[in-house]
């Protein structure tokens, strides 16, 4: 078991008080906290070795360059994949983008289909809607199960040799379903699709491994697992990268330049135009290097006695329901629920008022609340600094909800 007393004290915005009240922080699922061990990686790196990093002969640039890639190899291998295989970008967001752009833009032609599903955050729905009107391709989504997690036989059904490309998130931001991704990749391989995942939820949570699960793109934001804001990464086969152009151009991705025209740079560094968030990546390398400590099976377990704790508990309140998986099989610490006859913003304002944090409104999976019906729900999200008295809070906040609004 995780020493939840412990991990607390590495986090110092838990110690602060929010109206008075004792922080209760479950909107993991938006952001995580930052440990010290990770806000002082990066403002070591700028007392000591702040400079541009791989074309500076200095003792300075050197040493960053160093540092960088030292990160870059760190990351990648926390996921399973190779230095050589990480791209650095700012997001899960921004990494999806650059798949869209960069390689689907490039690879898929008019009437090829991308298949997606009616659960997928906007960040895996909207590049490929656009990338779809600009390339006259077809966009195609797999339905929703009444219990919020994918269609299997939906997805299979839509799942065709015309399909090139799957786009599909590893763990639902909103319900906390985890999709079979092993076994999604297996079907896709026999229509010969390429598969993308946005594992933002799934990276810090789980045992994620980008060789095992055989995708080619694989893109997480570095912010929800402990790291900075502004920092994230996208592992790329290598087949995939040479089959891509740039995403962005300018400095630092190219080889040569004529004044007509330009040769790039040999692997990642082809995607990563610009300078560099190196601080960031050195902050996620050592937010890497935290969970690993803990290990990343010991986090999940910890997570499902949380929900498991959380849906025994919310079970109390009258009138509430949850959306998604109702019990902890195939499902990560996030719990998204109504409550009969209370709007969620009203619920996340009274429950800020006694200092617990979580999230009301669509979590930018639209889509899956208009397919369930449901305006807004709130969220509550648990990481490795939750315990059984943080979600005892929640339910003593809802509980004030009910009296308030009822």
């Amino acid at each position: 078991m995780l020493d939840v007393n412990k991990i607390k004290k590495d986090f110092p915005i838990l110690s602060r008080k929010v109206n008075g009240k004792r922080l209760v922080y479950l909107d993991n699922a938006a952001t995580s906290q930052k440990p010290k061990a990770v806000i002082e990686a990066e403002v070591e790196f700028y007392r000591r070795h702040n400079a541009n990093v791989h074309r500076g002969l200095h003792s300075l640039s050197e040493a960053a360059t160093v540092i960088y890639e030292e990160a870059r190899k760190t990351v990648a291998g926390f996921i399973g994949g190779e230095a050589d295989e990480l791209v650095f970008v700012r997001n899960a967001t921004e990494g999806l983008n650059l798949v869209a752009w960069a390689w689907a833009a490039a690879s898929l032609k008019r009437g090829d289909e991308i298949l997606t599903s009616v659960i997928e955050h906007h960040s895996n729905l909207i590049p490929w809607q656009r990338l779809s009107r600009a390339k006259g391709l077809k966009l195609v989504v797999a339905g929703v199960a009444e219990n919020g997690v994918l269609d299997m036989a939906d997805f299979a059904n839509k799942l065709t040799r015309k399909t090139k490309l799957v786009a599909i998130g590893h763990m639902s931001n909103t319900t906390g379903a985890i999709n079979p991704v092993a076994k999604i990749v297996k079907m896709a391989k026999r229509v010969r699709a390429r598969v993308a995942v946005d594992a933002a939820q799934s990276v810090p949570h789980l045992k994620v491994n980008f060789k095992d699960l055989g995708v080619d793109f694989l893109a997480f934001s570095g912010h929800k697992m402990l790291g900075p804001m502004g920092i994230g990464g996208v592992l790329i086969k290598k087949e995939r990268q040479e089959e891509m152009e740039p995403f962005l151009t300018g400095g630092g991705m190219i080889s040569e330049v004529w004044p007509q025209r330009a040769t790039w740079a040999a692997g990642v560094e082809k995607f990563e135009a610009g300078t560099p968030n190196v601080a960031g990546a050195v902050g996620l390398a050592a937010a890497v290097e935290y969970l690993t400590k803990l290990g990343m099976a010991r986090v999940y377990e910890h997570e499902k006695k949380m929900v498991a704790y959380a849906l025994k508990r919310l079970g109390e309140i009258e009138g509430l329901r949850v959306i998604g998986p109702k019990t902890t099989e195939s499902r990560g610490g996030v719990i998204s629920f109504v409550m009969e006859g209370v709007h969620a913003h009203d619920i996340a304002q009274v429950l800020s008022s006694e200092g617990v944090a979580v999230r009301s409104g669509h979590h930018c999976t639209m889509p899956l609340h208009k397919r369930l019906k449901l305006a807004a729900t709130t969220r509550a999200s648990f990481y490795i600094y939750n315990d059984k008295k943080d979600v005892d809070a929640l339910i003593d906040g809802l509980k004030k909800v009910k009296n308030v609004f009822t």
